[in-house]
């Protein structure tokens, strides 16, 4: 058996703290506050390489930027400081960096607000119909076609062995199985691997990751691989499409990104959302906590899967199947063979 060498943390897709890493003294003022932020994030942040590269994002041209504006800022209520320090994180463009406050939170949501839905509520009820089970969350049913459709809305909780031995035992007779993990903003790694292990035959190579070392940019450890193990419980061998869509996030993104590496499985939809560095904390001279991404994680090609994982078929909700209640990238996934 392969050791797993694998964290076993939180990743959530708003908001949530993990492991805290200590910051030098500065004074609670807006200039000190601009500071620390940027110091922390200077020496700890994990994707500046991949943030250079995407948009171009230069952290020292930031700090120059903001430390003149904090200089030279009037006095600032705590709603503005949280505005003005959240806008300077918001040039990573990263879901996992925000300020957390007693009265609000800062975020950045443009790995989704700029993209297609490629999701409704109100057409997966056609598909669910009234009929439907659920298991810890997990909404269920055989479609028309004896295609099996399996809703993931979160990884939030612990899915349960027992459930999903329950969810696959009743659609085993399908030819196929859909997996929809659209808008899926994350939760626990734990449970993703616990599904993605539903479908794999032998221990498979899904990624790799690795730690902050050090205060300079591209101090890392070396990268560790990420395995996933066989389950003992029941297992699917045939046929799988996973839906995807840009609000899939974080630990979901995670998923999809082992069950890329599943012979019989295949991706359709949108690119995911990304978000694969896992969360760290530290706080700033006023108390605020600032959450930011630490460890890099990378798909088995050994590429950075911080900006989403791409599907196999790209595809999205035509407005034409829209307007008569059809799910385009469910009717996709139904017809591929």
């Amino acid at each position: 058996m392969r050791s797993l060498r694998y964290i076993l943390v939180v990743m959530v897709s708003v908001c949530g703290l993990a492991s805290c890493v200590d910051v030098e003294e500065y004074p609670d003022t807006v200039v000190g506050n601009t500071e620390a932020l940027w110091r922390i994030m200077d020496e700890r942040y994990c994707f500046f390489r991949e943030k250079k590269e995407l948009y171009g994002v230069d952290w020292d041209e930031v700090h120059t930027l903001y430390s003149y504006q904090a200089e030279h800022a009037p006095r600032l209520s705590q709603t503005q400081l949280l505005e003005f320090l959240g806008g300077m994180l918001g040039t990573l463009r990263d879901g996992h960096v925000n300020l957390s406050t007693s009265f609000d939170y800062s975020r950045d949501w443009s790995w989704k607000e700029k993209f297609p839905a490629n999701f409704s509520d109100s057409i997966q009820r056609i598909y669910l119909g009234t009929d439907y089970k659920i298991a810890c969350g997990m909404s269920y049913r055989i479609l028309d076609d004896n295609t099996g459709y399996v809703y993931v809305p979160t990884f939030e909780h612990e899915l349960g062995d027992g459930n999903i031995d329950q969810i696959l035992y009743y659609l085993a007779p399908c030819n196929r199985l859909i997996i929809d993990v659209r808008n899926n903003g994350g939760g626990l790694l734990t449970e993703a691997r616990r599904l993605a292990s539903r479908f794999c035959s032998e221990p498979t190579l899904v990624g790799y990751m690795c730690h902050k070392t050090g205060k300079g940019h591209d101090d890392f450890s070396e990268r560790e691989e990420q395995w996933i193990e066989p389950s003992a419980g029941v297992r699917w061998n045939k046929q799988v499409y996973v839906l995807t869509n840009r609000s899939v996030y974080s630990a979901a993104n995670e998923f999809v990104k082992y069950m890329k590496c599943m012979p019989q499985v295949t991706v359709v939809g949108d690119n995911t959302g990304g978000g694969s560095g896992m969360p760290f904390s530290s706080e700033l001279p006023n108390g605020w906590s600032v959450r930011f991404s630490a460890c890099p994680m990378y798909d088995a090609d050994g590429n950075s899967s911080e900006d989403g994982v791409s599907p196999d078929i790209a595809v999205d909700i035509s407005p034409e199947d829209y307007t008569k209640g059809i799910d385009t990238i469910i009717e996709t996934a139904r017809k591929t063979k």
